[in-house]
Order: structure tokens, then sequence, then C-alpha cells
């Protein structure tokens, strides 16, 4: 590799890791339950992203990302589970108090209604909308991420909408009630 190619390389590593970085961090966390995990998880998705093709990963770089960083946060969820056994509640609830500046937003009355309903959801439900509303993948990168097609994306989507619209509303009718 020429030395104008290693810079264009660098170039690009750089700018994937200012795009994706703090996404990447979030999604990670939200998986492993530990901020400092997801660093770590991150840190080894970008060294891998070093030593890749960039002919192979170009085109697809957020999926690529995604799924390396997903596979092995669950890689090491398993590791630490095997480990001490953390309760999913309380994995939840560390992600969740680690979120940082978005946090003031979270806190909004508004947002933990929402934020409530959508933890109710079944764990594939969850991750396949939080890929999309909170780190904007689309549906076809939802699907290389998940390794699931585009039609059971779209499923997990709209029924998780449809599940929470129904909580939301049936607070609204109690809260009217009351």
């Amino acid at each position: 590799m020429n030395r104008q190619s290693r810079n264009g390389k660098a170039k690009w590593i750089r700018e994937a890791l200012e795009r994706y970085e703090r996404p990447l961090i979030r999604y990670a966390a939200r998986l492993t339950g530990s901020v400092d995990t997801a660093r770590d998880v991150v840190q080894e998705t970008f060294l891998r992203l070093c030593e890749a093709e960039r002919g192979k990963v170009e085109g697809h770089l957020a999926a690529w990302l995604y799924t390396v960083a997903r596979n092995h946060a669950l890689n090491v969820r398993k590791k630490e589970a095997r480990m001490h056994g953390i309760p999913q509640e309380k994995a939840e609830a560390r992600a969740d108090s680690a979120a940082g500046p978005g946090a003031a937003v979270l806190r909004s009355e508004a947002h933990e209604r929402v934020n409530s309903a959508l933890r109710g959801l079944p764990e594939r439900q969850q991750e396949a909308c939080r890929l999309k509303f909170q780190d904007d993948l689309t549906y076809r990168e939802i699907s290389q991420v998940m390794g699931v097609s585009l039609g059971t994306v779209s499923t997990l989507i709209t029924s998780a909408l449809d599940s929470i619209r129904q909580q939301l509303r049936a607070g609204d009718d109690l809260a009217q009630e009351a």
C-alpha cells in the first residue's frame, strides 16, 4: 500500500470514527449495560475497521460497523453473564443512567412514557426501533445488523409502534378518567 493510499484510508477511518463513535457507544451500552464495556466494544470495532479492506466495507459502512459492534457486544455480554450474571433490568438501568448529554431530553414526561412503553416490548422489537429511531439506520442496514429480512424489520418496527401507540392511548385514557 503506498503512502497516498494509506493517507486516504486513515482519513476515511477518521471520518467514520467522527460520525459513528458516539452512536455506536450508545448502541453497545444498551446491549452490554455498561458504557465502559461499550467503549471497549467500539474500540475493537474500529480496530477491525482498520484491518478491513476498504472496498469490501465501503457502501455499507454503517451496517458493517453496527454488525461488528453488535456481535462483539453480544459476545462480551455472554462472557460477562457467565462470570457474574447481571439481571437484564440492572443492565438497562445502567445503560440509561449513562446517557450523557441526551439525559436531559429523556427526563421529560413524554419521553419517559415512550421509553417505558419501548422497554415493555420484546427485545427484538426494541432493538429494531432503537436502530431506526435513535441510530437513524435504514431498514436495509437494520436488516444486515440484525441478520433478518427487510420484511421482518418492517414487521418488528410496525408491531412495536402499534404496541407503543396502544400503551400511550391507554395511559391517556386513564389520565382523563382520573
